[in-house]
């Protein structure tokens, strides 16, 4: 299963064969630069670490410069680890967007907007009080009762309430690869992704 670490730039649309307009997120995927391949008698596992991203050395400091000096490589940004991955790669190799199917099918992984302390209409989507009426004051977007009274005499774990909104990590998966553009280490991918522009995504196929 090969994957990549990528950037998002944005949003765009572009024609269909039959001539359908389709929106999609424009991903700068790589180059990523092997960094460590786990081994089970080593590591006690399979898995291969990619780097992405430059980033200066006298703010990497000295381990990350260490690690990424043994991959004969510059200090790096966003690392991830992929497990499963198809090809046989070694330490310092590249890996472009065109080990990606065009045409095949991807998960990305993202990290979503956060949005601070919100309440639970925007939290929960929950519908607030549509009916003004009977002297209705100010609990059009309250959450109302989260319990009952002497027993059980606490609030259930998971109640639904207000509170810190985004900011997860969110995995959207079965996205359709429209384009790869290997000259500029594009890939266009059918929908939208979590994340602000220019936040980090992991691509895997």
């Amino acid at each position: 299963m090969p994957g990549l670490i990528g950037k998002k730039i944005g949003m765009t649309s572009v024609f269909s064969a039959e001539g359908k307009n389709v929106p999609c997120t424009v991903i700068e995927a790589g180059p990523c630069v092997v960094t460590q391949v786990k081994t089970v008698e080593t590591d006690g596992y399979e898995a291969v670490q990619l780097a992405y991203g430059e980033r200066k050395e006298k703010t990497a400091g000295q381990p990350i410069t260490g690690h990424c000096k043994a991959a004969n490589t510059t200090p790096k940004s966003e690392f991830a680890e992929f497990k499963s991955f198809n090809s046989e790669v070694k330490l310092s190799d590249v890996i472009t967007v065109e080990v990606l199917d065009e045409n095949g099918w991807v998960d990305v992984i993202g990290t979503s907007k956060g949005k601070g302390f919100q309440g639970v209409v925007k939290r929960h989507n929950f519908a607030g009080v549509n009916d003004a009426t009977h002297g209705q004051h100010n609990r059009m977007r309250a959450p109302g009762s989260i319990g009952a009274a002497s027993y059980p005499a606490r609030v259930f774990k998971g109640m639904r309430m207000a509170g810190r909104t985004g900011g997860d990590k969110v995995t959207v998966k079965n996205l359709k690869v429209l384009k790869i553009i290997p000259e500029q280490n594009l890939l266009l991918v059918k929908g939208s992704l979590p994340g602000a522009k220019g936040s980090t995504v992991l691509i895997e196929q």
